[in-house]
């Protein structure tokens, strides 16, 4: 239970409690002068760590005097949001809803991370008080900020004639502030969250514009509109890209649910956190993907939700690289984060998939766990007290010290009255009532085990989304590829990709096939009946629109809607090998389903979606087992089981000589090759399955 005011309340200011010690701060309306305060708060946070010490007693936070430099200050800008509390009776923030709007939030800049240093509102000429602010991101050269802001709400007025989310950008030295896309029109067709810039100074960002979905609706003789997600409540958020001009608007992501977060990783790929919820999926994992939408691919989480406090699920967002372990730093909590935060977790990403499962190079070497807590707090991600407080946001100094910036709020409880600090006795007692939250700034430091404040926290407020404006390593520039260079120029001119599968019998890079992939790929061992399986349904996501543009009874969507509408594309034959290669349509969500000789489903339902680019080519080893316990949909977690022809120029064993076969070709890359020396029919999708031998 947690209680946001009391009336009549005695609220001592602040608690700062670390690693279960609480440490009492003095009220600042006593006779504590500011930097008396600073130096008895971080005294009593430097004795309250266990098996910790300070060579100076503390001294050192105090300017002047004689004493060390402030290890909290910083000689380069911070800007952080500043929003009220949520009252206690307001809805719980879910991680899978985008379009919320609190007023009252603003962007603060100050020009030193430092308690005493002046701060500054620099969103309250354009919100007045009345606005939202968040998602808060710095350039490369540490000059400016990109964020999301709402204006406010126009009384009166309809939903669709509100203010949207916009992207708007602040410019630190010449203290400017714009709204990226200049354009009334164009920055008003969709909402506009979670910006951060590429390091070729482009501006990746989740929208409910959909530009080529609509585009794509608009071709396939349907009327444009942005897609609900698959709840049905709110448009779709799906990954953009645009110029530092606001111009050359691009979509990248083709997510049925929300794609929010985007970061850049070390080698230049964009990770982001993603809201999979195809079938009976729900739940927000990592993914990574280049910049141009190509190469995506799941890289954490799936498999990994079950580990919050005493084995509770949480989702993994704000993902960005740590600065000095190679690591990913996230942020965990269930999609309604209790008191507005979670825990910090450090992820080796490179090393695996999953908290216990390596990626193939690993196998057999690491054995985990994944993923490490990012700070000494102990943090519950559960409802009810946390006796380390908790984060609602973080981010990592590039200066080789290892330091976050964290938006931190210490444990507290009411006791009549009185807000006290969290102590073993209180929270063992059965009636612990929580205080509201009082997230401040603060400077974590791993290696002197300190947490100190940089913007000290008040009631009423919260202080998050921080970030440091300092000058950063570009990660390379991937650029976008080159039709005719990087990919075939005949496929982008269609609007299409390749998917490639190596044998739909390999499940997690095992063979599953009755007697094994090479005898059923031998028509003198099996016969084509002999098969299980022999089609591919390539199936798309229907498009729902908002209930004001069509209101679908729930009749059609047939015995349940879980599973929403899908549509047939087409299918493709499965090759006696078990493989698959065949065009699918670029830019939309894709999903694929085994088929037997009577096109009846064999096998699971595939419920992740799958996106190709024009002219890329998706690779698959094979399927995958749903309660394995393991991920795959990441490029290197498993051998291939089906190996692919032995030799080169001669054809697979008792085949016909015409489809002669290079070394470690798949039967359908044979096929695909053969049938390209004039038409490439073999790579286009039948509108039925229609067999056709021509391996005898």
């Amino acid at each position: 239970m947690r209680q946001s005011a009391l009336p009549g309340a005695i609220h001592s200011p602040a608690w700062a409690y670390f690693e279960g010690r609480s440490m009492h701060r003095p009220d600042r309306d006593s006779a504590v002068t500011p930097c008396g305060w600073r130096r008895a708060l971080a005294a009593a946070m430097l004795a309250g760590l266990a098996g910790c010490s300070s060579s100076d007693g503390g001294g050192s936070v105090t300017p002047g005097g004689g004493q060390g430099p402030d290890p909290v200050v910083l000689d380069f800008p911070i800007a952080y949001v500043a929003r009220p509390v949520p009252a206690a009776d307001a809805p719980d923030q879910d991680a899978r809803r985008l379009l919320d709007f609190e007023p009252g939030a603003d962007l603060w800049v100050r020009d030193r991370a430092s308690p005493t240093s002046a701060a500054r509102n620099v969103t309250a000429a354009v919100t007045e008080g009345l606005g939202d602010v968040r998602d808060v991101e710095p350039s490369y050269d540490g000059t400016k900020v990109v964020f999301a802001m709402r204006e406010p709400m126009i009384e009166g007025a309809d939903e669709e004639d509100q203010p949207t989310w916009n992207i708007w950008e602040y410019d630190v030295p010449s203290r400017q502030l714009r709204r990226v896309i200049a354009s009334d029109i164009v920055a008003e067709e969709g909402h506009d969250v979670a910006p951060h810039y590429l390091p070729d100074g482009r501006i990746v960002f989740s929208s409910t514009r959909q530009r080529q979905s609509r585009a794509i609706l608009l071709d396939e003789g349907k009327p444009q509109f942005a897609a609900q997600d698959e709840d049905r409540r709110d448009d779709a958020f799906v990954l953009h890209v645009m110029n530092a001009d606001g111009s050359g608007l691009r979509q990248l992501s083709f997510n049925q649910s929300n794609d929010r977060d985007p970061s850049v990783l070390d080698d230049g790929r964009i990770v982001y956190s993603r809201w999979d919820h195809a079938g009976g999926n729900d739940e927000i994992n990592l993914y990574a993907m280049r910049p141009d939408g190509s190469q995506l691919e799941l890289l954490y989480g799936s498999q990994s939700h079950e580990t919050g406090t005493d084995g509770g699920q949480v989702h993994f967002l704000d993902p960005r690289p740590a600065a000095t372990t190679g690591r990913l730093l996230a942020r965990v909590q269930p999609f309604t984060a209790p008191d507005l935060g979670g825990d910090l977790l450090e992820i080796d990403v490179a090393n695996y998939v999953e908290i216990t499962q390596p990626t193939l190079p690993n196998a057999g070497v690491l054995a985990g766990p994944a993923q490490l807590p990012a700070t000494v707090n102990v943090v519950n991600t559960e409802d009810g007290p946390s006796p380390g407080g908790r984060y609602s946001a973080a981010y990592p100094l590039r200066d080789g010290t290892g330091r976050l910036l964290v938006s931190w709020s210490q444990c507290r409880l009411v006791e009549g009255t009185l807000i006290v600090p969290c102590t073993e006795d209180r929270l063992a007692r059965p009636d612990v009532v929580t205080a509201a939250p009082i997230y401040g700034v603060w400077m974590y430091d791993p290696n002197q085990r300190t947490q100190l404040p940089v913007v000290p926290p008040e009631e009423g407020i919260v202080y998050t989304d921080v970030v440091a404006l300092q000058p950063l390593p570009l990660p390379p520039v991937l650029l976008d590829r080159i039709a005719g260079v990087d990919y075939d120029a005949e496929l982008e001119a269609e609007n299409v990709g390749i998917l490639d599968i190596r044998s739909v019998y390999d499940f997690g890079g095992v063979d599953t096939a009755p007697g094994g992939i090479p005898t059923l790929a031998d028509p003198a061992r099996a016969t084509a009946a002999q098969r299980p399986a022999r089609f591919l349904r390539i199936e798309k996501p229907v498009s729902l629109p908002d209930d004001d543009v069509r209101d679908f009874r729930g009749t059609a969507f047939g015995v349940t809607g879980a599973f929403g509408m899908r549509e047939i594309l087409g299918y493709a034959p499965v090759e006696p090998d078990g493989s698959v290669r065949i065009k699918v349509p670029a830019d939309v969500a894709l999903a694929v389903s085994v088929l037997d000789a009577n096109g009846r489903r064999i096998g699971q339902r595939h419920d992740n979606w799958l996106q190709v680019r024009a002219g890329e080519v998706l690779s698959c080893n094979g399927c995958h087992d749903a309660e394995s316990g393991q991920s795959h949909g990441r490029s290197n977690l498993f051998r291939a089981a089906n190996a692919g022809a032995t030799t080169t120029g001669q054809p697979f064993p008792n085949t016909n000589p015409a489809y002669f076969a290079d070394f470690g070709e798949t039967m359908a890359q044979v096929r695909a090759r053969i049938s390209c020396q004039t038409d490439c029919a073999a790579l286009e999708p039948s509108l039925d399955v229609v067999f056709e031998d021509v391996w005898t």
